[in-house]
């Protein structure tokens, strides 16, 4: 069997070693730049299954390389290596059609899953019931509401569409109805508009015909054709471009579809739910999205509260997540501290569901039996500028031990106290606190540390 083929874009010399080690021993053919430019001239050249993407590069940065990737095969899942304070950066990514993020330092076990996780979705070898086990619906009763509108709504043919934040579950619900649909034995195909590059939209979603345009080798069909008498599921359609709204309009209003390149059409029947993190009120109020379009997707408008609106539910995900990671990595965790709870509550989680995984994974591969402590949880969230949390761990005497150590050792001090340590040698200074000397530049700058106030 032919190994699956990884590029790695990262200018840390210690990290992309490490990742090279790692993946070869685990199988995988690897290649790697140092820069960006060099990285894509690597993807130009050769064929590659998959690529590992440093957030900040000396002469580009992820989102830059992405958009190039996807500009010219949008299926290649890139998943990005980022700092956690660069969290709000990733979820942007996520949504311009990045497959996930990884935070640093990259725990090898859980890089591993995600590389697994992504390949078997290019190869659509993850059946769809598997998919929908991994959906924890909770408690709460805005999650309630949603779940109690979609039993209404599914067997319905209504379009419909799906509002909500980036990580907030918006395909699970997508996959969801489908398969409490009449359409359930019929194909759900996922389709990413913020990964489909502007030139290929008409011909991804519509088909094309040999010489249509270069490159056009052969006739392809498109999602709606493969989809035919099932369910597509546009995600980010805010994302679509604007010239490519009027051929989507008319599939929906007249069931025909035409190839690029061919005057004939083909009916089609199948059922339409578009999601956005996006308000695409405003973007029609800004032309940048039909009106008509928008009016015939809002049939019916289902609206996913974010994680930080579901606080209720949080105990639940996480048990779940502990529960899971421990199959996955072969851990004990029995659970989490008193401590760690409250600082999960009074987090914002930019990521949503998506970005509370992956903390409970590096969590559970770092704590690896017994109960999860706040010394494993990453300084971004411990440091969370929260008024409520910082009352909340200087007050009552029962926690304030252990709340202490969690809040007053921060990664600020830890970072000026290695600096010092070290006499600002930036090289020992990273030896130090096992992390690459890239990423105590960044942590350096964000937080202001110098040879004063260090």
């Amino acid at each position: 069997m032919e190994k699956k083929k990884i590029l790695i874009i990262d200018d840390d010399s210690y990290t992309v070693n490490k990742l090279n080690s790692l993946l070869e021993k685990n199988g995988y053919a690897v290649q790697s730049s140092h820069k960006g430019k060099n990285g894509i001239k690597l993807f130009n050249s050769e064929s590659y299954d998959l690529v590992l993407c440093d957030f900040r590069l000396p002469d580009s940065d992820g989102n830059a390389i992405l958009k190039l990737i996807k500009s010219s095969k949008p299926d290649i899942p890139v998943i990005i290596i980022t700092d956690l304070a660069d969290i709000r950066l990733a979820v942007r990514m996520i949504k311009a059609g990045a497959y996930d993020f990884i935070t640093k330092p990259v725990l090898p076990d859980l890089l591993l899953k995600v590389i697994k996780k992504a390949l078997a979705q290019l190869q659509e070898t993850a059946p769809q019931d598997t998919y929908m086990d991994t959906f924890i619906t909770g408690s709460s009763k805005s999650i309630l509401e949603v779940m109690e509108q979609i039993k209404i709504i599914a067997p319905t043919e209504l379009t419909i569409l799906i509002e909500g934040e980036t990580g907030s579950g918006k395909e699970y619900l997508a996959r969801m109805i489908h398969n409490q649909s009449g359409r359930r034995d019929m194909p759900f195909i996922a389709v990413d508009c913020g990964a489909m590059p502007k030139y290929l939209a008409n011909s991804e979603m519509f088909g094309h015909v040999k010489g249509a345009f270069t490159n056009a080798i052969s006739d392809k069909k498109g999602f709606f054709e493969v989809g035919d008498g099932g369910t597509i599921f546009l995600d980010e359609v805010g994302n679509l471009p604007y010239e490519n709204q009027a051929k989507l309009l008319r599939a929906l209003q007249e069931r025909v579809i035409s190839r690029v390149g061919e005057n004939k059409t083909k009916k089609i029947d199948v059922r339409l739910i578009a999601a956005t993190n996006e308000n695409l009120t405003d973007l029609v109020a800004g032309n940048e999205f039909r009106e008509d379009l928008f009016h015939r997707l809002n049939e019916f408008k289902l609206s996913v509260p974010p994680l930080r609106e579901r606080m209720d539910d949080l105990r639940e995900f996480i048990d779940v997540f502990v529960r899971r990671a421990n199959d996955q990595f072969d851990k004990s965790v029995s659970g989490i501290d008193a401590e760690v709870e409250v600082i999960l509550k009074n987090y914002q989680w930019y990521g949503n569901i998506r970005e509370l995984e992956n903390v409970i994974n590096r969590a559970v591969l770092l704590t690896g039996k017994g109960r999860i402590n706040t010394s494993v949880l990453p300084g971004d969230i411990i440091n969370n500028d929260n008024e409520y949390l910082k009352d909340k761990l200087s007050g009552g005497r029962s926690n304030v031990s252990q709340l202490k150590e969690a809040t007053e050792i921060t990664e600020k001090e830890k970072i000026s106290q290695a600096l010092i340590n070290s006499d600002f040698n930036k090289t020992k200074a990273a030896k130090i606190l096992n992390i690459d000397r890239k990423t105590l530049y960044n942590k350096i700058k964000q937080y202001g540390i110098d040879r004063q106030n260090g």
